[in-house]
């Protein structure tokens, strides 16, 4: 590792100092204002986790020849990874621009040598991969993306929707079951991949939690839904920006884990960045092969184009092109009203039919959905709305405490026509015999105007579990509590109310069961502040002036020579001044080196290159070694 650290170093002290800013333009992960000398940078420069990093950076050509070095084993030449990879000078010489833009490889006298650590994964053997054509542009045109948008908001409603009234199981280990999916999915007539969509958005917005292992909405879900059109599509989009997981569309994988890293934050934002409001692509597989090639550590052909699928759901792209609220989304502007602006208002009115349903295009508005979510209960959640109103439902809305007047009254100001008489006999006819049983708590009573009714009631084998007694001849008594007594008479077909001790009706609420969010996640800071490219230039700039001397200060002797003296004590000045002709002018000099307590050694060298304070050098034996400059007690020409 040292010796690869040195070469590097070395290699670095030839160059210019904007091509030191151009590797630190392109690896700013090792940019720090503290680096002192070249030799730090170039052991930043060999830190694993940063090399990786930029090998992620590389498009398919320049990884391509990274292989090929690595093949090589280091000892390879320009010509022999040129026959190894059957590719032209020319096409070589821009992929491996790219490496030494990264300090990933570079020339070593006629040989090419790779950083430390690098993996070189995908790299195609025996070959250069050379990009494909230009995807093909042409004028965008002015395309709308309602209809994918809305129904994009209206599945994710659909969703909640499912996972409230049925179940929708999850791992105890955590994340949804890929066989729980694919029955869900035949359950709301979508596909697979288009149910995990939905999974990770309502999730990641928090409109889905995990209780008791089932899928449940949350509260947020539930303030989410009391919202317009705009500001839910506005919540999904923020979601969208906030996924890290990468759609594997043809693979069976299971949904809502947690994904390490960030890949599918840079597979998304980088497939974002090549759409254009005023240009469309006319084939977006075009792009997913041009993008492919560009960044295949990112990008592969399913994930991309089913991330491009992902965009054109949530009204970002349409045609090939971006929408205004894809700008928006891209430049950090005001998405709200962007969403506000895309999307319709939502459905007022209801289309109410003689078979005793309400129907619903589009999507319906907070308080239509509260109001026939009152009287009816929703059937269909599909392309249309449809709920159904029956005996049950309509008692449910008495119970809450509306009369038989006032249930019409809201369900007249919902309907787009006047209401079907059907529906209005059915309010009444249930109005009429709400409350004909009254319900009080002794363990709990149950009492009537008519005593046939109470002794209809007591000879009921179904109410057996109730021990009904008679304590008059209008009121009978319960060993079981009011709400116990009341779900039993009515699952018998009794509309029974309920009283309290005042004689006042018991107006009834039915808890809904919500799970916990599990929260946004938030962005890691790192401890050291980014550089922008001014601080950049002048960090390079300052690196090479310091450890390179100019023209004009000195000659090259010289400048050895104080360096030298700097860094060892010991040595006379006529050694000084002989070691650093010998170092510039390649001589033999004979040195006495200190290699342990009271103890050295007599070398015969021939001074290679200095750096740090090392001084490598040629042995007389055949060998090469590096001798730490402060460690040189005696130097003197060979006998």
């Amino acid at each position: 590792m040292p010796r690869r650290i040195n070469a590097l170093a070395t290699w670095l002290l030839r160059l210019e100092p904007d091509e030191v800013a151009a590797i630190l333009v392109h690896r700013r992960d090792v940019a720090d204002r503290y680096i002192r000398t070249l030799k730090d940078l170039a052991t930043q420069l060999t830190d694993s986790d940063s090399v990786h990093a930029a090998e992620d950076t590389l498009d398919q050509g320049a990884l391509d020849v990274l292989g090929a070095i690595v093949v090589q084993n280091n000892t390879g030449t320009v010509d022999t990874v040129c026959a190894e990879l059957r590719c032209s000078a020319g096409d070589f010489e821009r992929a491996f621009g790219e490496l030494k833009q990264r300090a990933l490889a570079w020339p070593e006298g006629p040989r090419l040598i790779a950083v430390n650590s690098v993996r070189a994964n995908g790299a195609a053997q025996e070959q250069l991969t050379l990009r494909p054509k230009a995807p093909g542009r042409r004028r965008a045109s002015e395309i709308s993306p309602i209809v994918a948008a809305m129904s994009t908001v209206d599945g994710v409603a659909r969703l909640l929707a499912h996972c409230e009234q049925d179940t929708f199981d999850a791992r105890y280990t955590g994340g949804v079951a890929t066989v729980e999916i694919r029955r869900v999915a035949r359950a709301l007539r979508v596909t697979d991949s288009v149910l995990r969509l939905w999974l990770e958005l309502a999730a990641e917005a928090q409109l889905l939690g995990v209780e008791r292992s089932r899928l449940l909405p949350t509260k947020q879900g539930d303030a989410w839904l009391g919202s317009q059109p705009g500001p839910r599509l506005s919540a999904l989009v923020a979601a969208w920006r906030r996924m890290d997981w990468r759609p594997e569309p043809d693979l069976a994988r299971a949904a809502l884990r947690d994904y390490t890293g960030a890949a599918g934050l840079a597979l998304r934002s980088g497939a974002l960045e090549r759409f254009s409001a005023h240009e469309a692509f006319t084939n977006t597989s075009e792009l997913v092969e041009d993008l492919t090639w560009e960044r295949p550590a990112v990008h592969d052909p399913r994930a991309t184009a089913a991330v491009i699928g992902e965009m054109e759901s949530l009204g970002l792209v349409a045609g090939g092109a971006l929408t205004p609220l894809g700008v928006a989304v891209l430049h950090d502007g005001d998405v709200d009203s962007a969403a506000d602006a895309l999307m319709p208002p939502a459905t007022e009115k209801a289309a109410f039919q003689t078979d005793m349903t309400a129907v619903v295009n589009g999507l319906p508005s907070p308080e239509l959905s509260a109001t026939l979510n009152l009287v009816a209960d929703l059937e269909d959640n599909d392309a249309a709305r449809v709920w159904r109103l029956s005996a049950g439902s309509v008692r449910r809305a008495l119970d809450s405490g509306l009369s038989a007047d006032e249930v019409l009254a809201r369900l007249k100001a919902v309907s787009e026509a006047a209401l079907p008489q059907v529906i209005e006999y059915q309010v009444h006819d249930v109005a009429r015999r709400h409350g004909q049983l009254t319900v009080t708590d002794v363990a709990s009573c149950v009492r009537a105007s008519d005593p046939l009714l109470l002794q209809e009631i007591v000879k009921s084998k179904r109410l057996g579990s109730l021990k009904l007694r008679f304590l008059a001849p209008t009121v009978l008594a319960s060993d079981r509590p009011m709400a116990e007594t009341l779900a039993a008479l009515r699952r018998c077909g009794y509309a029974p109310t309920g009283l309290d001790a005042g004689e006042k009706s018991v107006v009834e609420t039915v808890e809904r069961r919500r799970a916990p969010a599990r929260g946004e996640r938030r962005q890691e800071r790192w401890w050291r502040t980014e550089m922008n490219d001014l601080e950049l230039t002048q960090l390079a700039v300052r690196l090479v002036e310091q450890e390179r001397p100019s023209a004009g200060r000195g000659t090259p002797r010289a400048n050895a020579a104080r360096t030298l003296r700097d860094q060892n004590v010991f040595l006379h000045d006529e050694e000084v001044v002989l070691l650093s002709s010998a170092l510039v002018d390649g001589s033999r000099v004979e040195i006495k080196y200190a290699s342990g307590p009271r103890r050295t050694e007599t070398h015969v060298i021939v001074p290679t290159k200095h750096l740090e304070g090392v001084l490598s050098a040629d042995c007389e034996d055949g060998t090469s070694r590096e001798f730490d400059i402060g460690h040189v007690r005696k130097v003197a020409l060979p006998e």
